[in-house]
């Protein structure tokens, strides 16, 4: 029986994918390794089957036309055998101490009678510019030690939110969901994160700081410049995400889970409008009121939790001055927890 699968959605990866396969061969033969060369024009594909070959009980490859992120992801969700499974990107990595806990932890989970729906683990910025780390833990969110439930949950801060760098999934719950993310479109680990939530009954915080995402290379989907090129992309997971779920439906039996799921949204609104208004452009700054007008349209009850969500207030503010404002509260809050 395997444990886990890791899938590592592979393109154009041959500079750095050994690291992060290195660092996921000591979960040994309790996990599987799935690579996904997405249609690699460099030697990508080739490494991945060296390393199959010299791992044939662990590693996996799977070779495809490209499909983008999200299709590599889809490939390990449909092939994974690993009752758990966790994405990792092949720029990152995973600390060694730290998923040999993980595993431990995989081997109790199997045997309980309710199962661990998600393991949530801590994760590193890895900044390679000034070669200085940001760690995000949930310490003072979450209970320690043992399974909860959302009525557990704490209220997390602006910069604190579940993310693919911390999740561990069952399996199960992925395939029950029937997620299935959008090919060629950046930023769909947000759909990945935030779709199934609803079917998560039983979290586990387990508070080690297991995966390490790289921070440093210019043609990062995260970087300023790329996030305004390819704004059109987030604007499109954004609507994914807000036609999810019916937020007043989840709240009228689980509070905690529709007050968490409300904060993710509009962390996601936020971050896709104040894009907008740092381009300044007109096309995109039009873009910014069709996308509200958009979410008040088609989903109204969600439009008035977060736009008078506290978080969200500043966007009360009229015209030029509001714009500035937000995105100078922006770069404070990008300096402080450094997330691109």
């Amino acid at each position: 029986m395997k444990l886990i699968t890791f899938t590592v959605p592979c393109y154009n990866s041959q500079a750095y994918m050994d690291k992060c396969i290195h660092s996921l061969l000591p979960a040994g033969n309790e996990a599987e390794i799935i690579l996904v060369d997405d249609g690699s024009t460099d030697d990508t594909g080739a490494i991945a089957d060296r390393y199959a070959a010299e791992y044939p009980d662990i590693i996996r490859v799977i070779h495809q036309e490209n499909g983008g992120h999200g299709e590599g992801v889809n490939q390990g969700i449909r092939n994974a055998v690993g009752t758990y499974f966790k994405v990792v990107d092949s720029d990152d990595w995973l600390d060694g101490e730290a998923l040999q806990k993980l595993m431990e932890l995989l081997r109790e989970a199997v045997k309980m009678e309710t199962p661990l729906d998600l393991i949530l683990c801590n994760y590193v910025y890895e900044h390679t510019a000034d070669n200085t780390q940001k760690f995000m833990r949930y310490r003072k969110v979450m209970p320690m030690g043992r399974p909860f439930t959302w009525d557990e949950l704490g209220k997390l801060n602006a910069g604190q939110f579940i993310t693919m760098h911390c999740v561990v999934y069952r399996t199960d719950v992925l395939r029950r969901t029937g997620l299935e993310l959008p090919k060629h479109t950046f930023y769909v680990d947000n759909i990945f994160v935030y779709q199934p939530l609803p079917a998560v009954k039983t979290l586990y915080y387990l508070d080690v700081d297991l995966y390490r995402y790289f921070i440093g290379r210019a043609d990062q989907s995260v970087t300023e410049e790329n996030m305004i090129k390819r704004i059109d992309q987030h604007i499109r997971v954004v609507k994914i995400l807000a036609d999810s779920h019916d937020l007043d439906t989840i709240k009228r039996s689980n509070k905690r889970l529709a007050n968490y799921l409300t904060h993710y949204l509009s962390i996601m609104m936020m971050i896709t409008t104040i894009f907008l208004w740092i381009s300044g452009t007109p096309e995109h700054l039009q873009k910014a009121d069709d996308l509200w007008a958009w979410l008040k349209d088609n989903h109204p009850a969600t439009y008035r939790r977060l736009r008078y969500w506290s978080a969200n207030l500043f966007f009360l503010l009229p015209g030029r001055p509001g714009r500035w404002i937000c995105v100078r509260i922006y770069y404070i809050l990008q300096k402080i927890f450094k997330f691109n």
